[in-house]
């Protein structure tokens, strides 16, 4: 951390969160420039104005109107140099589909969205012919979708007035979806040791998660982790001190001891994702315990990486990880957790795990702590745990399930966090959850559907995100 830094920085900083690239392809033909001169210039003013309407929601890419195939396959190459996460296709007059399709086949991994809005949002008594002109994208529209559906190519549609939030909402949902899973084709997971034996919800064909998913499983050796601890610095020790005891409580019976060690797997961690490229991370703790050459359970790692923005499974569960780094991209600060035990007076699940959390979702009222804690699950010295509730208010709790060979779901329960009162023997993070159908209908479904026993929670109602970003992927969603 340098000295302009401040602790929320670095946090932001670790994995940051950009804003989706899109591309906008903006369609007409030429030969309106005879009939109605300045219509291109006029219609391209109408396409920034578009951009700059989603600028809060994505960095909108438009250079110029595409008024044949070759100015269509010129902006698709500049699209692909910028590595633009989707292309929003906008009808600013009719345009003969079949012109557009070759080219878009040609980038078909790449999310599209048809937007189907036109320059003004009401036909009134005043209109002339050059307004019928200027406003019959719809039936360009029509053309495109037509085509494009027979072609076999996928995309995703909205028909709104392009100047209100809804519009605007929309496409922000459709953008973030097209980024997570722009991310996720790129995403590499480290496998830390190996995962849990006989786990079978977490168990898949790794290479039919690649092709569909996108992220690539990496197993890593505790060599390196271990030769990576033994070179951190002590400078580099004490400025992550200095930052946990500005995000927490420090429990007085945590030994600066037992901190430093914790401080030194998480920097190490750290470094290994970052030389290597990872964007999520999983570790099992019988590997951990079993090593032999660990001295705690990095369940601090853990949490501070997610809380940095990185992806986490426990147990070996790459998938998750992988969900949870999806999360973060889609959303941000995505949480890890299990449904611990099921509570019918409060008609709500107790969520929780064995320590890791990203207390980035904790209650703004009560500052998250970092407590001293016997943990005998790895036979391992006591590890610094993170301990904090969520926050109240709306959530939205997905898994990934993988069915069998590239079929994948993901099954979906949104609700709210309660205001879970303080259960002091519990030492890791935990909140109630109520599910909006509550507690039996929704585990009903969730068993029914395959929900898995890890899954990825973020505050707030995020079903919009979460259908856009399953339809682009071409997976099952389930609302349970």
């Amino acid at each position: 951390m340098t000295q302009s830094q401040t602790v929320n920085d670095v946090f932001v900083a670790g994995k940051a969160s950009t804003k989706p690239r899109i591309g906008l392809l903006g369609i007409m033909q030429e030969l309106y420039d005879d009939m109605l001169p300045g219509i291109t210039e006029r219609q391209g003013n109408y396409a920034k104005q578009v951009a700059a309407r989603l600028e809060d929601k994505a960095e909108v890419l438009f250079t110029a109107p595409a008024r044949d195939k070759n100015d269509i396959d010129e902006r698709m190459k500049e699209f692909a140099q910028q590595d633009v996460d989707g292309i929003l296709i906008v009808m600013l007059t009719y345009g003969p589909a079949m012109r557009t399709v070759r080219a878009l086949q040609n980038h078909s991994r790449t999310p599209i969205l048809l937007a189907n809005i036109q320059p003004v949002p009401t036909v009134t008594q005043d209109w002339d012919m050059s307004d019928l002109t200027y406003n019959q994208g719809v039936h360009g529209a029509q053309d495109m979708a037509n085509a494009l559906l027979r072609t076999g190519s996928s995309f995703s549609v909205i028909s709104d007035d392009w100047q209100s939030d809804s519009f605007s909402e929309s496409v922000g949902d459709w953008a973030r979806a097209a980024q997570a899973i722009h991310r996720l084709r790129a995403m590499k997971v480290a496998l830390l040791g190996y995962g849990m034996n006989g786990m079978g919800d977490i168990v898949g064909d790794e290479s039919a998660f690649l092709r569909k998913i996108g992220p690539t499983i990496v197993r890593e050796n505790f060599g390196d982790l271990l030769e990576r601890m033994d070179a951190i610095s002590d400078e580099a020790i004490r400025a992550a001190i200095k930052i946990d005891k500005e995000n927490f409580d420090i429990d007085p019976n945590l030994t600066d001891d037992n901190h430093v060690y914790a401080a030194r797997v998480q920097l190490a961690i750290e470094e290994l994702l970052q030389e290597k490229g990872y964007d999520a991370f999983s570790f099992h703790f019988e590997a951990v315990g079993q090593d032999k050459r660990f001295r705690q359970l990095p369940i601090l790692a853990a949490s501070n990486l997610m809380a940095k923005g990185y992806g986490f499974g426990a147990e070996g569960d790459t998938n998750s990880a992988a969900l949870v780094a999806a999360g973060h991209t889609l959303i941000g600060d995505a949480h890890f957790t299990e449904m611990y035990a099921m509570d019918f007076e409060r008609d709500s699940i107790l969520m929780s795990h064995m320590g890791e959390g990203n207390w980035k979702v904790a209650r703004k009222d009560r500052k998250p702590k970092l407590i001293d804690r016997e943990l005998g699950i790895g036979g391992l010295d006591n590890p610094p745990t993170v301990l904090f509730m969520g926050e109240p208010g709306p959530a939205t709790l997905v898994s990934l399930v993988a069915l069998e060979g590239e079929r994948y779901r993901l099954v979906v329960s949104y609700g709210d966090i309660l205001d879970t009162e303080e259960v002091p023997a519990i030492e890791m993070p935990y909140f109630h959850f109520k599910p909006h159908n509550g507690v039996r209908e929704c585990l009903n479904g969730w068993l029914l559907n395959g929900g898995t026993h890890h899954q990825c929670l973020n505050l707030g109602d995020h079903r919009g995100k979460w259908q856009h970003f399953c339809k682009l992927l071409g997976i099952e969603y389930s609302e349970v």
